[in-house]
């Protein structure tokens, strides 16, 4: 198939560093060019893809400090994409709801992953007004506040196989990564690695809106615990060896988390997780298998005395059955089939060109 991934610009794709949409979108496409399809790219110019890009801004949004305003450069993003829509079988939107009032002449072609949380008040009255939209959500779970909505299905995100590579040898401290922020709960980690009389890394970045939070609610804990080690920020690359030296991840979540990419990153190197229920965690965590789900901070600090039950290949095999990249792939074009849109305006305007280039070799 033709297709275009069309991505936020907020991050590069993949992003630098936090950036859990793009990244997806960057495994997506990389594993769809794998397939044999012709992919096209939508992202900032900083990005890194084997298909063909598409630089709407030279760099990222989050790391230039020149931009100020990130909306009219994603309403430049879905002009280009306008432009070139006729080209493509499927064109797969990861920007949430900007794009909805343009692609209405050609909606039957595209499709949307809501990569967000849909429980705030404004979102339901939007959705409403574009009842027949494709959009795929990213956990059963993240359906729930929505109204009536055209959902082509549910696909769970992936980790291209080999990226994460599953380490079985741990070193015996706790792992807590992605954000600082109170819907993450780094305030129940510390508390959890403090109880349980073990070693705490934190890797998380903080967002200016966090920064009142991370001043005066967890860098204090952070102080007073001294088995508690902030990181701050990490790359990909040190991604992999900080979570698979951790003997268990983290996840004390408080927010109706749509996916949690960490969770299957940390699957991927055999690293068990110790998650909240809430949100997306049932369906991602094999409850005994690869993690803990647990409903409080007791059964936190339990669940890590009896670290031992669970064996890091089973856990890593867990990832394997179900969150690559080659099988989120496969789900996703078998939704790009699905389209009511899909292999008609594209292929007609390939077939055209075709014969009006048969007739010139012949005249």
């Amino acid at each position: 198939m033709k297709i275009a991934q069309v991505a936020p610009l907020a991050e590069s794709v993949p992003p630098k560093l936090y950036g859990g949409t793009e990244r997806i979108v960057s495994y997506l496409t990389e594993e769809l060019v794998r397939q044999g399809h012709e992919v096209t790219l939508f992202a900032s110019g900083d990005s890194v893809t084997a298909a063909e890009l598409v630089p709407v801004i030279e760099t990222a949004v989050r790391l230039n400090p020149a931009i100020k305003d990130p909306i009219p450069h994603h309403m430049i993003l879905l002009e280009q994409v306008r432009q070139r829509a006729d080209e493509f079988d499927a064109i797969h939107f990861h920007i949430d709801l900007l794009h909805h009032p343009m692609v209405q002449g050609f909606a039957g072609r595209t499709i949307t992953t809501l990569h967000g949380r849909l429980d705030l008040p404004d979102l339901a009255p939007f959705y409403r007004a574009f009842p027949d939209h494709s959009l795929v959500s990213i956990s059963d779970h993240q359906r729930l506040p929505m109204p009536p909505v055209n959902w082509a299905g549910t696909v769970y995100h992936g980790l291209p196989s080999d990226l994460l590579p599953p380490r079985y040898d741990k070193d015996g401290y706790l792992a807590f990564l992605g954000r600082i922020s109170p819907e993450k709960r780094p305030d129940r980690a510390i508390r959890i690695a403090a109880r349980a009389g073990l070693p705490l890394k934190i890797a998380a970045k903080i967002d200016n809106v966090d920064r009142a939070y991370w001043e005066s609610e967890i860098k204090p804990l952070v102080d007073l615990y001294p088995n508690v080690e902030f990181i701050g920020e990490i790359n990909e690359h040190q991604k992999a060896d900080f979570l698979g030296r951790a003997s268990a991840l983290l996840f004390p979540i408080d927010w109706p988390e749509p996916f949690g990419l960490v969770m299957i990153e940390a699957m991927a190197c055999a690293t068990p997780v110790i998650a909240f229920r809430c949100g997306s965690v049932p369906e991602v965590i094999d409850h005994g298998r690869s993690g803990v789900i647990v409903h409080s901070e007791d059964e936190a600090v339990a669940a890590l005395a009896r670290l031992s039950d669970l064996d890091p290949r089973g856990v890593r095999a867990a990832f394997d059955a179900r969150f690559t990249a080659e099988r989120m792939a496969i789900d996703y074009v078998s939704l790009y089939h699905a389209l009511p849109g899909a292999r008609t305006e594209a292929a007609r305007l390939r077939r055209e060109r075709g014969e009006e280039a048969e007739l010139q070799i012949v005249a």
